[in-house]
């Protein structure tokens, strides 16, 4: 699944769109105290209030937000599991019998509640429906509109939210004519920031795959490992924080602890066209031992070989034909840009212009020295230069 594909369901979401249909609601309310299941109701998703459907499809949009592999991450069901979910998913994929649909997902309710402790009160949110995606790109000069060739997607989606309770507030009765103090007992459910969900099936080459699910989590680089191999019976993937980990070590094994910032560079550069050429692409581009031996000779670190970048990567990874997607590899604080953070002041630049950014020892004190090309003014004044 790539990010288009994403991004094409994400946009479907949305109140009257017609490349999207959905015909059921399930909310479930678990106690934290207990652990069970306090009430639960399906609703024809038309039934439901128009205001209220405007909030569900803001938090199903929300929960496809973010990046692969960051908060999205495209999983492989688990060979063998007991009961499996995917058994599951697809039987209430395809049933007719919005019942059968429900009790379903019930029985996935049940595996949520196995083992786990929650903090809070949550609401599990499923519903089920159908996108519909053009069979080929939309030709505006052609005669026929994309939408005259199209092909269904049926989905199940569930989000995983937490709630909290309202703050006590001082309010003024217009009728009386006096302050009241306000207490609302009822919770609040955080529909903007759902905790984790999932989408079924997932998509490749632009079809279904049934094979596969579209795990959310509302923590960047922090997905659920009992979730995902508990209640999905899916195979836990790797994110990318921990592959730009991999590629740290892999670098500290072949060039050792300490690079300077020329070097540094020059590598996020050769990294950064790997990605730039591989845009426009299926898959997104990805590093092998091989990649990673030529960028790093191309860099200027010294005695590198494919022997020694193979014993790295088995060293680290335990696999040397291991490959991580370059842009795991690309520090992602801000975009493209890399924070440098001491205990006086954070540095943000560019990988590029890294090497304009040097360590130096001055007067027995290590500083940070940033070379620039014009006066360095700060709020309004300019600095004078000194010459050291």
């Amino acid at each position: 699944m790539n990010k288009k594909e994403v991004a094409h369901i994400r946009k479907q979401f949305k109140l009257d769109h017609d490349l999207m249909n959905i015909y059921d609601i399930l909310n479930v309310y678990i106690m934290k105290e207990s652990n069970e299941i306090y009430h639960w109701e399906r609703l024809p998703f038309g039934l439901v209030d128009r205001e209220k459907q405007e909030l569900y499809m803001g938090n199903f949009k929300k929960l496809l937000t973010g990046e692969l592999d960051h908060k999205l991450f495209e999983l492989k069901f688990q060979e063998e599991a007991e009961d499996p979910t995917r058994v599951m998913l697809h039987q209430g994929l395809v049933t007719g019998d919005a019942e059968e649909w429900q009790d379903l997902m019930m029985l996935l309710v049940d595996k949520m509640l196995v083992d786990v402790k929650y903090e809070k009160d949550m609401v599990i949110t499923f519903v089920r429906g159908q996108y519909y995606r053009p069979t080929k790109a939309r030709n505006d000069e052609a005669e026929e509109s994309e939408k005259d060739e199209m092909f269904a997607h049926p989905f199940i989606l569930c989000s995983v939210n937490s709630t909290e309770q309202q703050r006590k507030n001082l309010m003024f009765d217009y009728v009386e004519r006096e302050f009241k103090y306000n207490i609302i007992v009822d919770p609040i459910i955080k529909l903007s920031s759902p905790e984790q969900g999932f989408f079924y099936p997932s998509v490749t080459d632009n079809y279904s795959d049934v094979n596969r699910i579209l795990y959310c989590t509302g923590k960047s680089n922090y997905p659920d490992p009992q979730f995902i191999e508990q209640v999905l019976n899916a195979e836990r993937s790797v994110t990318a924080l921990e592959e730009r980990s991999f590629f740290e070590d892999i670098v500290k094994e072949l060039a050792g602890e300490q690079l300077d910032t020329a070097t540094l560079a020059q590598v996020y550069e050769e990294i950064q066209l790997v990605i730039e050429g591989g845009e426009g692409e299926e898959e997104p581009p990805k590093l092998d031992y091989k990649d990673v031996e030529r960028v790093l000779a191309v860099s200027g670190v010294e005695n590198v070989t494919a022997e020694k970048v193979e014993r790295a990567f088995e060293t680290v990874v335990d696999d040397k034909y291991y490959e991580m997607k370059a842009s795991s590899v690309i520090p992602k604080y801000t975009s493209k840009s890399i924070k440098i953070e001491t205990k006086v002041a954070t540095i943000t630049v560019s990988p590029q212009d890294l090497r304009y950014v040097k360590q130096v020892n001055y007067q027995g004190k290590r500083c940070i020295m940033i070379e620039v090309d014009e006066d360095v003014v700060i709020e309004g004044f300019t600095l004078s230069t000194e010459t050291l």
